[in-house]
């Protein structure tokens, strides 16, 4: 078997990503396209999906992943499980989001470690722009949530900056304290990991007005 080697970081910036993705015909996609749709931003081999698919089938789940051999590997981890509610797109996000879904689709977003770009002539790189939270409070409903999570302090608070300065979202609880546990059922790969590390993880829970 051929090993297809994949890169840890892909720069977002290059010519290569910047062209928008087409719009999938979602009722070939998922069997019932109604359902209320979770979009995961940067879910890498796309395990936390796997398994929220699987918890929660009265809703729909679309990964989108800027290293395509992972995008490929997880739609083949899909198919063997028969799940109809699940889907993985190959996609730079940022230049993506506004073609690829349509105003008020999303009831819930999750952008979980995304990589951190410590240099600071590289954190244009990072994932969450004002125009990707832009793009985000259009196609999230009212009421709809978006989390992030990150093991990096400075990480998560660029990213909780950026959303706090749209007007569309609203942060759950107290601005000077992050959530003790994750809202949902299912941790990320990264996140059980860093916790056996005793290490923090970042999280913040934002509501759509």
């Amino acid at each position: 078997m051929k090993v297809v080697r994949v890169r840890q970081h892909v720069n977002p910036l290059s010519q290569k990503y910047q062209g928008p993705v087409g719009t999938p015909d979602w009722k070939q996609v998922y069997a019932r396209p109604t359902q209320p749709l979770h979009l995961d931003i940067g879910c890498a081999r796309g395990k936390f999906l796997l398994s929220m698919a699987q918890l929660k089938p009265d809703w729909n789940f679309l990964g989108v992943e800027i290293r395509q051999p992972l995008v490929e590997r997880a739609n083949q981890e899909r198919d063997r499980l028969q799940l109809t509610n699940l889907h993985y797109l190959f996609c730079n996000i940022n230049t993506s989001l506004a073609m690829l879904l349509s105003s008020g689709c999303l009831q819930a977003v999750t952008i979980q470690f995304p990589d951190p770009w410590f240099k600071r002539r590289h954190q244009k790189r990072r994932v969450v722009q004002p125009q990707l939270v832009a793009d985000l409070a259009l196609c999230l409903e009212p009421g709809g949530f978006l989390l992030i999570q990150s093991d990096v302090l400075a990480v998560a608070v660029d990213m909780c900056d950026r959303i706090l300065a749209h007007p569309e979202f609203i942060l759950k609880g107290s601005p000077d304290q992050w959530l003790l546990e994750n809202p949902l059922p299912v941790p990320t790969e990264r996140e059980r990991s860093t916790l056996k590390q005793g290490k923090a993880v970042y999280r913040a829970w934002f509501w759509r007005r």
